[in-house]
């Protein structure tokens, strides 16, 4: 038998709609019986008993909001009736302990990646392009046109196909209406690679590097340098303009902090100190050329799990997402840190009513209180400006039963798990403890990504329930759907579906297994996620200012 509601933790007093629900309709949980005040649709919630005004509503077994008004047992929560709330939190000695799920099924498992010098394992081989300024971003699209398509790292050729087919039925005086795309695939992503051994040429266009503030030009610049630095990434070319506020001495200083032994192949490039724009480019592509037949010698070797550095992420989320794609991300993350590996839980304004179990599970006093004076920081930064995190969730969240930041929030911790958290690392700084860390970035989905990237993300798994294309330039991105409707509507872009959760069929433990043994073979390149497929190279650098 289907379920069609659920109660998240025995504190709560509301239920969730696994189904749409009709009003009038009556329902029964746990022997008790609900008689619908409104139409509920599925992954909406409704109350339990009698709200009055100020009343606690309290789901994931946290409080996640008040009572606006009285409500009537059985009645829809809304955002008129239903406002953001959340506990206090506050540093209290450790005490937790952890029952680490069983592992047996990983234990002594390997993955195909690329060994670093320092130790470190990537998941892809990747040369990079940075430029230090905006100015440089035409040069580096004139670039990534000339190296896509010549060594068959491009994805726009069945586009290109159809946008032809289309020139050619105008020319004909064909009704263009006629014109089916639908014979136009996606051809085989390597096939026609010159470098085998490299998974692509990435590109960071960004539009920072000068103007703004200093301090904007000096995060840049780490979060450039860690970049560069990250295990996935096998060698770099830098292009500057030469007047800009981040000047590459800069860059180079912050590299060789973050990476004293810093041995790839790096090439820099100054236009104002080149004889032209050509000149300028065809040497950049010269060296680069000669850099990927060098790195092209690189080849896969076993490594175990414990080289993993998984980053979770959740983006366009709904109802289920913390029912399902959360909670069995959550697994996944228990059995690799079991196994010895890293996971990186961010997206701070997206913790707001978590705060205190990830304070309790923090081993490190110094740790829980860096968490709580980043959290305390970027939640007055808001409010200073008339916002807040209380004013997260999106238009889409909302419509689709995130009524408030704390029941965001409280699901989309669930990715994290429930091991301890072995360290909290503010934006940029790299992960150098294996377990669970916390990382400070916004919830915004390409500015949370490009900061776990950045941290030391060698794959990302990314929840969604609405849907969304994002990923990243060098840590390739695996979506995770949260239902089986998402996963059938929009499954050029899905990797992974955790529906079977929400109807029943697997257990999240089942699921978050699944999700590992993906992770193995995304890992190993033995399959290849969407959005990498799709060149989806989304980076955004956060300015330290307000972003939700």
């Amino acid at each position: 038998m289907v379920t069609r509601i659920l109660k998240i933790h025995p504190n709560d007093n509301v239920l969730v709609a696994l189904q749409n629900l009709a009003k009038g309709e009556t329902v029964i949980y746990d022997g008790q019986e609900y008689i619908l005040q409104d139409d509920i649709q599925a992954k909406h919630k409704f109350f339990m008993q009698d709200m009055n005004a100020g009343d606690h509503i309290i789901m994931y077994g946290v409080l996640v909001g008040k009572a606006q008004h009285f409500i009537l047992k059985g009645g829809l929560m809304d955002t008129e009736n239903t406002k953001h709330a959340s506990d206090p939190y506050e540093f209290r000695p450790y005490h937790y302990e952890w029952h680490a799920p069983d592992v047996s099924k990983f234990e002594g498992r390997t993955f195909n990646g690329y060994i670093r010098s320092d130790g470190r394992v990537g998941t892809a081989n990747y040369w990079l392009f940075i430029p230090t300024v905006f100015c440089e971003n035409r040069n580096l699209d004139v670039i990534r046109e000339a190296l896509h398509n010549e060594l068959g790292y491009a994805v726009t050729d069945k586009y290109k196909s159809y946008a032809h087919q289309l020139v050619e039925a105008y020319k004909n005086g064909e009704i263009l209406a006629e014109a089916d795309p639908s014979s136009i695939g996606l051809a085989n992503p390597t096939a026609n690679r010159v470098f085998k051994n490299v998974d692509g040429i990435k590109f960071l266009n960004h539009q920072g590097g000068c103007g703004g503030t200093r301090q904007d030009a000096a995060v840049l610049s780490k979060l450039l340098a860690a970049y560069a630095d990250h295990p996935n990434v096998a060698g770099v070319t830098v292009l500057s303009l030469g007047c800009q506020n981040l000047q590459v001495k800069d860059f180079m200083d912050d590299l060789k902090h973050r990476s004293p032994n810093f041995d790839k192949p790096l090439f820099v490039f100054e236009q104002q100190q080149s004889q032209s724009e050509e000149q300028l480019v065809k040497e950049a592509i010269r060296k680069t050329f000669i850099g990927l037949t060098e790195i092209n010698k690189i080849e896969r070797q076993p490594a175990p799990l414990s080289k993993l550095v998984l980053g979770v992420k959740c983006g366009g989320s709904d109802g289920f997402s913390g029912i399902s794609a959360n909670p069995a991300v959550g697994y996944t993350s228990d059995l690799l840190v079991a196994l010895g590996g890293t996971v990186l839980l961010a997206e701070f304004p997206e913790l707001c009513g978590a705060e205190q179990q990830l304070i309790d599970r923090t081993k490190d006093e110094t740790a829980a209180r860096k968490f709580i004076q980043l959290m305390t920081a970027y939640n007055q930064s808001a409010e200073n400006v008339g916002s807040g995190f209380f004013m997260n969730p999106s238009p889409g969240n909302i419509k689709d039963g995130l009524i408030t930041d704390a029941i965001k929030s409280t699901g989309a911790a669930k990715k994290g798990g429930t091991s301890p958290v072995e360290d909290v690392l503010d934006y940029t700084e790299p992960a150098t403890k294996p377990g669970l860390n916390l990382v400070c970035t916004p919830g915004n989905d390409v500015e949370a990504t490009t900061g776990k990237a950045a941290s030391g993300a060698t794959l990302i798994l990314f929840t969604t329930g609405l849907g969304t294309p994002t990923g990243n330039p060098v840590c390739p991105t695996i979506k995770v759907s949260t239902n089986n409707a998402l996963t059938k509507r929009m499954g050029d872009i899905i990797d992974i579906n955790c529906g079977p959760v929400i109807e029943g069929e697997k257990t999240i433990e089942q699921m978050g297994e699944d999700i590992l043994e993906y992770c193995i073979k995304a890992a190993s390149g033995e399959v290849i996620p969407k959005a990498v497929l799709l060149n989806q190279d989304d980076f955004i650098p956060w300015k330290r200012g307000v972003s939700l």
